[in-house]
């Protein structure tokens, strides 16, 4: 459908690919198109809704300026995907098993791997490629080491770990009726640590220049200087941890798969996107930061992946390349009520009945995710019809959720 709203009574526009949008959200939009840093307009994605400073789903196009906010504390949070030569009639009638082999596999929620079992092994290995960067992020932020202190091995033994919240490793059917292996993480502690810091460390940097925002939490970094070359290092740190941990997850789930299913291949290359960070790019004829928040990049024949709720179907997608959206589109349902209010809504047997056919946990811990919580995705894809082309539909079989 494209551009339903343009907002205007910022100091740049706000183009939305929705009308489905809460009040608060617009306000976050025309709070972040009044900043001066802000070039051409923003672009709100179907599945906007409103987020921390910044809407979720919102495009970002700033001008020697980054808002950490905007990138969130989530940094690198993003999917994985991957098809297989399985089909369905060779998956076992009941599924729990393999839903208990990769909760076995994968630690989730607040678990993680015990450090006794990190030592010389690939995970620690793969880790330790990433420790010198780090610490010289941390030699220069000695606020930032004390944060870390507690993450002292933490961020080693959290590697191929899920985490919580809408984080979730599924099986998939696709049109033909082959298997898929589908994952959302992020950067887990390490980048909520990190996301933190800078963004403390920006709105200080506000007050001590005495620029006043339309909320603190807008609070930015401006280019040459010393804080932002730093946030600039970090974040790509933090957005190379989440892609990693989501290539450590899905080598243990196809592990787990392995031994419980029969020979299978993986067919064709594992989609690995993020939808929570910020990239140097080139739009309009100008070099500009753009800034994904709930978004991933959605370039002419790029692959990207759009997931729905638990209990709704999943998309495959190939990018069109509009400018307009900075090639962008949404990075899922998108929420449409808040976990508490949706934990006061429902009850355990409402998710029940709402993730019928589909092997997960159905109690109270995650009641939050569910299926009515979310935006319907088939809107959400309607909507976005100019960004994106559908390549293939999955429909999901087995959820492990933190």
């Amino acid at each position: 459908m494209g551009i339903q709203i343009e907002l205007n009574k910022g100091r740049v526009p706000v183009k939305v690919w929705a009308r489905d949008i809460e009040p608060e959200a617009i306000q976050q939009l025309l709070n972040v198109a009044s900043l001066p840093i802000v070039h051409g307009h923003i672009a709100a994605m179907p599945d906007v809704h409103a987020g921390i400073g910044a809407t979720v789903g919102s495009v970002i196009p700033t001008k020697r300026a980054i808002i950490p906010a905007a990138v969130g504390v989530d940094i690198g949070c993003g999917m994985n995907a991957v098809r297989t030569s399985l089909r369905a009639g060779q998956l076992p009638d009941t599924l729990r098993a393999l839903r208990l082999g990769i909760e076995g596999a994968v630690p989730c929620g607040f678990a993680q791997h015990a450090a006794s079992r990190m030592r010389g092994s690939a995970l620690q290995r793969a880790g330790r490629a990433l420790d010198a960067r780090l610490d010289a992020t941390v030699g220069k932020h000695p606020g930032l080491m004390k944060m870390l202190r507690r993450f002292n091995e933490t961020w080693l033994c959290q590697l191929g770990t899920l985490g919580g919240g809408n984080h979730f490793i599924e099986l998939c059917l696709d049109e033909t009726d082959t298997v898929w292996v589908m994952l959302h993480s992020g950067s887990r502690g390490i980048g909520n640590v990190i996301g933190r810091y800078f963004i403390a460390a920006a709105q200080k940097d506000m007050r001590r220049h005495q620029i006043r925002l339309p909320d603190r939490d807008l609070a930015y970094f401006s280019e040459g200087s010393d804080l932002f070359d730093d946030y600039v290092e970090a974040v790509e740190w933090a957005q190379d941890y989440a892609l990693l941990n989501r290539r450590q997850m899905l080598a243990a789930v196809l592990d787990v798969l392995k031994a419980q299913l029969p020979p299978f291949r993986l067919d064709g290359e594992a989609i690995n996107c993020h939808h929570n960070y910020v990239a140097r790019e080139r739009h309009f004829g100008e070099d500009l930061f753009i800034t994904r928040k709930g978004a991933i990049s959605a370039r002419t024949g790029e692959l990207g992946i759009i997931p729905g709720s638990m209990g709704a179907r999943s998309y495959i997608v190939r990018g069109l390349g509009d400018e307009r959206s900075f090639c962008s589109c949404a990075h899922g349902a998108g929420r449409r009520m808040s976990r508490s209010a949706a934990k006061r809504r429902f009850s355990r047997f409402d998710l029940e009945a709402q993730t019928v056919g589909v092997e997960c946990r159905k109690d109270g811990g995650v009641v939050d995710e569910i299926p009515a919580a979310y935006k319907d995705i088939d809107r959400v894809m309607d909507n976005q019809r100019d960004l994106v082309e559908v390549v293939h539909t999955l429909k999901q079989v087995l959820c492990v959720k933190g």
